[in-house]
């Protein structure tokens, strides 16, 4: 194939994306049904647009390989600590005893061992792309049914990585279960080790030196090397990349770099994820689904109900409210994401025949469609179940990870810690940004909540916080920087109160224009200080001092402007 071949599919998939995916978007469907309509349309069962799809399906796989990475960042410690019990008790439970019985159906239809473990694990996965988007958009991340979903679909996320290492090892050629699942076992433990002694020891040194050359490039680019370096090392040990970039994650989100990490990374991820689903669109069989379509109807409902009753029973049985139970079964009904890799490697090592993963990527796609009419179903249901239907659930409180109700502090210089330091004397939740690496590293030394990253990226503002925080301080000392990260704030949060330092009069009256709510200029501010000390000095009372300091503020330093100018 030649380069202009090579460019025309290229073209191709970005056009039938740009085309298809805000198609679903429009009619509040999710982007990954968008995708994989997409590579249904261009892929040998549909137009036929694009021929050899090899050298996409390598690219694609990348997606999952960030995917993992990202997934990993949200899995710090605390994190797991604060949910541990959910986390590793009722996710390990959903997993194991809905893995079992689809397994167990799969068997007794003629599946072999291997196969319906594989088919009965990627089908206990639910779509944390699908039902976190839901909990974002109905506000309820927070909330005891959010926090006890968000503790399943996290211990589902981590069983993918020994799921697909068993994918690998049961392909090799005369593996039997028992001794994949041993190999699994022990590599998995061995890289554990390793991986976590080196990144303990070397990734925030790392960090730390390239973030003190303040390059964005390079910063990216350490984290590429990092990611996929640590996939081909875990290649070599005969495991995934999938878990290389899982533990290097894992590492990284307990490091002060782990915001702009995020907002660095997410791009490539969702790109080349967007790229994977197309790919997956693109080896579904239409024609085959419409021929089989009672039987994947079926299936369909039988998972829905199956994985609803089990995770509604586990959470009851664990001490949740049955009517957050009911509600929590119906979110993590469907089929996910991870479903579609499970089985797409499992038929590309034949463990399982292309008909039987076109049926059950089928049912996969049924369900994640079905996703919102479950989430209104579960909520109706669980309403009804509840003692008083006007009572709000009950909430966990704030996440400890991303803390609520909190300042947000953009600048961590003299000004930006001193601020801090008042907010923690009043017992006021705050989170700093800065791009001083060495700055950030001594103050994270002594205990104080800051971290690396850039204020001028909307993205790393919201993974701090910006949506849930009580005000937002920007205390910038560069003036064009600030007057970006004002607007953006004010953009995306109109009711968010942003309290700004300027320096003088003219940047003053900008910023409030552009959406500060109230600006504190400095020149201004340290004039009438000193004034106020000289006053003070020369016998004057301090209350008459205090009424000329005021006069002063209320229109906003105006006076003094005017003697500034001559006027």
């Amino acid at each position: 194939m030649g380069h202009s071949e090579y460019l025309l599919d290229v073209l191709i998939f970005l056009t039938a994306a740009v085309v298809v995916v805000p198609t679903f978007q429009h009619l509040r469907s999710s982007p990954i049904l968008g995708y994989l309509a997409a590579g249904i349309l261009i892929g040998p069962y549909g137009f036929a647009l694009i021929g050899d799809t090899g050298a996409a399906h390598t690219l694609a796989e990348l997606g999952v390989v960030f995917l993992l990475f990202m997934i990993g960042l949200e899995l710090s410690i605390s994190r797991l600590r604060a949910l541990g019990s959910k986390v590793f008790g009722l996710g390990s439970l959903q997993v194991l005893i809905t893995g079992g019985a689809i397994g167990a159906l799969a068997y007794l239809q003629g599946q072999t061992f291997g196969a319906a473990t594989i088919i009965g694990g990627g089908l206990a996965l639910s779509s944390t792309a699908f039902v976190l988007q839901l909990l974002v958009e109905r506000g309820e991340r927070a909330t005891r049914f959010g926090l006890t979903t968000f503790a399943i679909l996290l211990l589902q996320d981590i069983a993918v990585v020994p799921l697909l290492i068993l994918v690998t090892l049961l392909g090799a050629e005369g593996a039997s279960f028992i001794e994949a699942f041993g190999f699994a076992a022990l590599k998995g433990g061995a890289a554990l080790i390793v991986t976590f002694g080196f990144g303990r020891f070397a990734l925030r040194p790392l960090y730390r030196m390239i973030a003190s050359m303040r390059s964005a490039e390079l910063f990216v680019a350490t984290t590429l090397l990092v990611v996929l370096g640590m996939g081909w090392v875990m290649t070599l040990a005969g495991l995934s990349m999938e878990m290389g970039a899982l533990l290097a994650g894992l590492l990284l989100a307990e490091t002060e770099y782990r915001h702009q990490i995020e907002t660095d990374i997410r791009p490539f991820r969702g790109i080349l994820l967007g790229l994977f689903f197309m790919t997956i669109g693109m080896s579904i069989d239409i024609s085959f689904i419409i021929g089989n379509l009672g039987i994947i109807l079926l299936l369909a409902v039988t998972l829905m109900g199956l994985k609803t009753l089990i995770t509604t029973g586990l959470c009851h049985l664990t001490g949740m409210p049955l009517s957050t139970s009911t509600r929590t079964g119906f979110a993590l009904s469907q089929g996910g994401e991870f479903g579609f890799v499970l089985l797409g490697a499992a038929m590309a090592l034949s463990l399982i025949t292309q008909d039987v993963a076109q049926i059950l990527m089928a049912v996969i796609t049924l369900t994640m469609v079905a996703t919102p009419l479950m989430f209104y179903a579960g909520k109706h249901i669980g309403n009804r179940l509840r003692p008083d239907a006007h009572t709000p659930q009950d909430s966990f409180g704030p996440d400890l990870e991303d803390v609520n109700d909190h300042v947000l502090i953009a600048g961590f210089g003299r000004v930006g810690q001193t601020v801090a330091k008042v907010m923690s004397d009043a017992g006021i939740p705050y989170v700093a940004l800065d791009l001083d690496q060495a700055r950030v590293a001594k103050c994270r030394e002594r205990g104080v909540s800051v971290y690396y990253g850039d204020a001028d990226q909307i993205n790393v503002l919201q993974s701090v916080g910006a949506g849930r925080a009580r005000m937002a301080l920007v205390t910038l000392d560069k003036p064009k920087v600030t007057r970006r990260v004002v607007a953006a704030l004010r953009s995306h949060y109109p009711d968010l109160p942003i309290l700004v330092r300027a320096r003088d009069r003219s940047s003053t009256l900008e910023l409030e224009q552009i959406g500060a709510t109230a600006v504190v200029s400095e020149a201004a501010e340290s004039s009438l200080q000193l004034g106020s000390i000289a006053l003070k000095s020369l016998g004057v009372e301090e209350d008459d001092i205090l009424c000329v300091i005021q006069e002063y503020r209320e229109d906003d330093y105006a006076r003094l402007e005017d003697i500034i100018s001559g006027k």
